[in-house]
């Protein structure tokens, strides 16, 4: 549903850190003493156009922050030297995979050393190359589009909200597009695609929270689709004509179920394809 103007304010407070909301509340000139959550209560009330400016200059402080770690520009060249994306171990099961292949399989010592050596290096060497190269493309993605004009970002990790966008919160999810649908189904019908990634989403990680997606295919061979998250100036091209455009409306609600109960959110999908 639709948040109203209060809720949005207090979700935009939230996603604020304390240090940082104390000294917001002292720019209007309000008592600081006490719990955050009164904190914000004080706050609920102030100008959004003076929230969203001082938002937006702490976020430039952090991005900067980052950048004095490594330039965007050398950022990009760097992920530009990843030659395979491979995972080599699924997300989370390595533990397991150790176990049940290696640990509990071999009796003898030189024959574990020489299964790890000749199969488990790779596939840790590839699963550790794939986490990073999706973490640092995401956060460039991510950075560009919590910099557009029409988009107020967060400060911090908000109860599955990272931006809010024609007023409304949402969470940013950037991923590739599932092999269980076809591109052009997808672009004929994007909100199918929509539900489908809501109602197959891990339990553990499961929320019905607003979401935009952006979602990267590669015409020609989706198991490339990797590439063209590093095609930044691309990628960026799309997301600026995509938020240029965009509206937040009631014909953005999506209804899906998960474990036998229904649930409707608001969702927005970008699909990007080259």
């Amino acid at each position: 549903m639709l948040v109203t103007k209060k809720e949005l304010t207090n979700l935009k407070l939230k996603g604020i850190k304390a240090s940082d909301l104390e000294e917001l509340a002292e720019n209007f000139s309000i008592e600081t003493k006490g719990r955050v959550s009164d904190l914000i209560k004080k706050m609920i009330n102030i100008s959004q156009n003076k929230l969203d400016e001082f938002i937006k200059r702490k976020y430039q402080a952090q991005v900067k922050k980052r950048q004095k770690l490594i330039s965007d520009k050398e950022l990009k060249k760097e992920l530009q030297k990843v030659k395979y994306f491979r995972w080599g171990v699924i997300q989370g099961e390595l533990d397991r995979k150790i176990q049940t292949e290696y640990v509990r399989k071999f009796v003898r010592y030189d024959d574990l050393i020489k299964g790890v050596k000749d199969k488990l290096q790779g596939d840790v060497t590839s699963y550790v190359i794939a986490t990073w190269y999706n973490h640092w493309t995401t956060v460039l993605i991510e950075d560009h589009i919590s910099q557009h004009p029409k988009i107020i970002p967060t400060l911090k990790n908000n109860f599955g909200v990272d931006i809010f966008f024609d007023n409304q919160p949402f969470d940013l999810k950037i991923t590739y597009l599932p092999k269980e649908h076809s591109l052009e189904k997808s672009l004929k019908d994007p909100k199918g695609l929509i539900v489908w990634l809501y109602e197959n989403q891990g339990a553990q990680r499961f929320g019905a929270d607003n979401r935009l997606f952006v979602v990267l295919a590669s015409k020609e061979r989706l198991e490339e689709s990797w590439k063209l998250k590093r095609d930044f100036d691309f990628v960026f091209g799309e997301i600026d004509k995509f938020f240029n455009r965009a509206i937040v409306s009631t014909k953005d609600e999506v209804v899906f179920t998960f474990k036998g109960k229904t649930y409707t959110t608001i969702s927005k999908i970008l699909i990007i394809t080259k």
